[in-house]
């Protein structure tokens, strides 16, 4: 069995004050099985950051990690990536700014990260490569000579081909992907969405009967493996945290008020200007539930040197002061709202003591967080999740209470229905729910796609397609 090398844009070394989140715990289980690498973005800037990639031995993984400059994390990482790609995967045209000198930079990033790699990739290696920002790295690893098999995951959406082209260089990633062996996708939409693309660039033959994708000598796999996570550890992590101090002050504070819960990167695409307006609105249309439910919003600062991101907390600072203003009593603070990061068991422990979580993305790949809610409830008493209809997470989460995230009404309706839902009912969609968590978790999708990334027959050297 060949090793497995994951290469990802952040690389999450293992640190005792912190603990993993659930995409690496599943990334570490699988490499520890293979003796694996895991390489990528050490997280630092320098001014003029070059040379060789720093190892790392921990816990039998080695880890790999490089600095990127601080002109390639202005046009690499907040430019090219994070306000082309990322806004027009998630269908936000009006946010999209594109700029030639961006994307050269995330071609020359992604070439000096296959640089750096192929020196250390043996013969046999498994490459597994993960999200948008490393689309061309398979592309730069097969000119210098690489022909090991190599898997890409996209953890967010892929965007229907009517997206897809306003971005001027549509064509040369989409290339790029023909690259890897194994293509993976969140959901049919997304697969459904690519393969819309591929019709677009090479026309209906070379999308085959069984799925695959071949453009000249290439044939290229392209799949759904939903990303779950681990159910037993989020069980065991949400118990054994909710005696700590930091959850006893939390429900403390709560005073036997009923929690909702929203736990969010501080992102326009997680709707959360929108999940406070309707929380006012439920406020407005059910004003029984006045100084007896408190919604709590952890969403920790992201990507602060992006405008729009800067935008946001303005708007969401401004949501809460006026409902704050209109509802609050003497004792009672409708909403709780903290740009501050937790533990992550003690943010299990957060999830298990609501009677609601609120999950409304206006556009998510996948949404790992509506999955933890439910692995961190008590089965006996659990907890209703609403959830959005256009996260990945709500073509499997049939037990969840779907809503439209632009329905302002309807999230209303849906959050006091979750609150006044008699428990033989919300037993019935967390066990069905549940189901579903324990057939997809996290080491599920991880062998899935390795199984079938190991697989693929041995790769062609790459001839240029049309």
């Amino acid at each position: 069995m060949g090793r497995l090398v994951a290469v990802s844009n952040r690389v999450s070394v293992p640190r005792r004050d912190a603990a993993p989140g659930g995409l690496a715990v599943g990334l570490q289980a699988a490499m520890r099985a293979r003796n694996g690498l895991w390489f990528g973005w050490s997280g630092q800037t320098r001014p003029d950051a070059a040379g060789a990639a720093e190892l790392v031995r921990k816990d039998g993984l080695t880890y790999a990690t490089l600095d990127l400059t601080t002109e390639e994390y202005e046009s690499f990482y907040l430019g090219f990536s994070n306000t082309v790609l990322w806004p027009l995967f998630h269908y936000f045209v009006d946010t999209f700014r594109y700029a030639d000198e961006q994307y050269e930079s995330y071609v020359r990033v992604n070439r000096r990260f296959a640089a750096e790699l192929a020196q250390l990739l043996r013969a046999d290696d498994l490459v597994w490569v993960h999200d948008y920002h490393l689309i061309p790295l398979a592309q730069q690893l097969r000119e210098a000579g690489l022909r090991q098999r190599m898997g890409f995951f996209l953890h967010i959406p892929f965007p229907n081909i009517e997206v897809l082209r306003i971005l001027p260089v549509y064509g040369e990633l989409l290339r790029s992907l023909l690259h890897y062996d194994l293509l993976g996708f969140q959901t049919d939409n997304d697969l459904k969405a690519f393969h819309s693309a591929v019709l677009h660039m090479w026309g209906p033959r070379c999308l085959k009967p069984d799925g695959s994708i071949v453009v000249g000598n290439r044939c290229i796999r392209a799949e759904v493996f939903p990303i779950g996570v681990d159910v037993d550890q989020v069980q065991r992590e949400a118990c054994e945290s909710l005696c700590s101090a930091q959850c006893q002050r939390m429900i403390a504070g709560l005073l036997d008020r009923k929690l909702m819960i929203g736990v969010d990167r501080l992102d326009y695409s997680k709707g959360l200007v929108e999940r406070f307006r309707a929380y006012e609105r439920f406020l407005e249309m059910h004003p029984q539930n006045a100084n007896r439910v408190t919604f709590l919003q952890i969403a920790p600062l992201s990507r602060t040197d992006v405008r729009a991101y800067s935008t946001i907390r303005k708007e969401l600072e401004q949501a809460t002061g006026r409902t704050n203003g209109r509802f609050a009593d003497t004792d009672w603070t409708p909403i709780r709202y903290l740009n501050r990061n937790f533990p992550h068991d003690v943010l299990m422990a957060f999830l298990r003591s609501a009677r609601v979580g609120i999950v409304t993305p206006v556009r998510d790949g996948m949404n790992l967080v509506a999955k933890e809610f439910l692995a961190a409830q008590d089965p006996a008493d659990p907890g209703v999740l609403v959830l959005s209809n256009l996260a990945g997470a709500a073509r499997e989460l049939t037990g969840a209470v779907q809503v439209n995230p632009y329905d302002m009404s309807g999230i209303a309706h849906a959050i006091q229905s979750s609150f006044t839902m008699p428990l033989a009912e919300r037993r019935e969609r967390h066990q069905r729910s549940l189901e579903v968590l324990r057939r997809n978790d996290i080491h599920a999708w991880h062998q899935r796609f390795l199984d079938t990334l190991a697989g693929v027959a041995s790769p062609l050297p790459m001839a240029a397609p049309a």
